[in-house]
């Protein structure tokens, strides 16, 4: 398959590498001038938990190709798109009118509604998922963090379509697993809100995840701070049963915090994740958001309000 992985971020790199050691011919959108200015090779250290759970550390430099412009007329089967929550309707405007007839694969955050935010887009050719991976670029750019085995794929109250089951046949090839939800709007948003909660807490430790992972006071507040959340998902219509990933906002928050504490120590692909991020305007950005969405909706939020300080409109 012939894949366009849309700007050279984190996550569309790690992906990219992936499907191309399957054997899929990858290429690299870049805003003009940023080819010259990456470089064509790219230094990679981290790690691939897709075969074992402990993962295996990567350490190569990838020769890729980039491209500076997107004829309406390409011949890409695949694009991926996965970029900041905030910096996705400036994509889409982008891309509206040079899609061509490639199955667009909507991989990243968002706390407006997704499909509103695509409207502007071929709805029928697009493929919704997220991806379980994470990490940053050093100050000598070598990309660190790790890729792990499960991604998440999701409709909104419908079967796949035809164009969905080819990504996620894709993915499955690729050495991933794969995890579907129907309601793929609310997990979206507990997901979002499980971010916060824990961001908003590593603001308040100086930006550091690993501190909220490592220390027990930071790790407790971080549940409480979710906790506190879960009522703006209710007064979204979010179903808060059907969301495994919100189960542990319902812990006892020291048992909240020594999960997160286990998960640091013993689970390196998670750790090198908290270690290698490196950009904190995702942090404001995603605790401006849901502080705005709770003012709106009159839920009182005294945790988030607390910190809003560290993440200014």
């Amino acid at each position: 398959m012939k894949i366009l992985i849309f700007g050279r971020g984190v996550i569309g790199t790690l992906y990219g590498w992936a499907l191309e050691k399957a054997g899929h011919s990858v290429e690299f959108y870049v805003r003009p001038g940023r080819a010259a200015e990456y470089g064509s090779v790219l230094p990679l250290k981290f790690y691939d938990a897709r075969t074992k759970l402990k993962g295996e550390l990567v350490e190569e430099n990838w020769a890729i190709r980039m491209r500076e412009d997107l004829p309406a007329d390409h011949d890409y089967e695949l694009i991926l798109v996965s970029v900041q929550h905030y910096r996705f309707n400036e994509t889409a405007a982008y891309l509206r009118p040079r899609a061509g007839k490639a199955t667009l694969l909507i991989f990243n955050n968002f706390w407006k509604d997704p499909q509103a935010s695509a409207s502007s887009l071929p709805m029928d050719q697009i493929a919704w998922g997220f991806p379980m991976a994470g990490g940053g670029f050093s100050k000598d750019g070598v990309l660190g963090g790790a890729l792990l085995r499960r991604v998440q794929f999701g409709t909104f109250g419908a079967n796949p379509t035809e164009r969905e089951l080819a990504v996620y046949d894709l993915f499955r090839k690729g050495g991933f697993k794969i995890q579907q939800h129907r309601d793929f709007r609310g997990w979206l948003w507990a997901h979002f809100v499980l971010d916060a909660g824990l961001l908003s807490q590593a603001l308040q430790a100086g930006g550091s995840m690993k501190l909220v992972m490592a220390s027990t006071s930071h790790g407790r507040n971080a549940i409480l701070n979710i906790r506190e959340l879960l009522p703006v998902l209710q007064a979204r219509g979010v179903d808060l049963k059907a969301h495994a990933e919100l189960a542990i906002a319902k812990l006892p928050p020291w048992l909240g915090s020594m999960a997160l504490q286990m998960i640091l120590k013993f689970y390196a692909p998670a750790r090198a994740i908290v270690e290698s991020h490196a950009n904190p305007e995702e942090l404001r950005r995603v605790c401006r958001d849901v502080l705005d969405e709770a003012r709106r909706l009159g839920i009182s939020v005294p945790r988030l309000e607390a910190a809003a300080p560290l993440f200014p409109s």
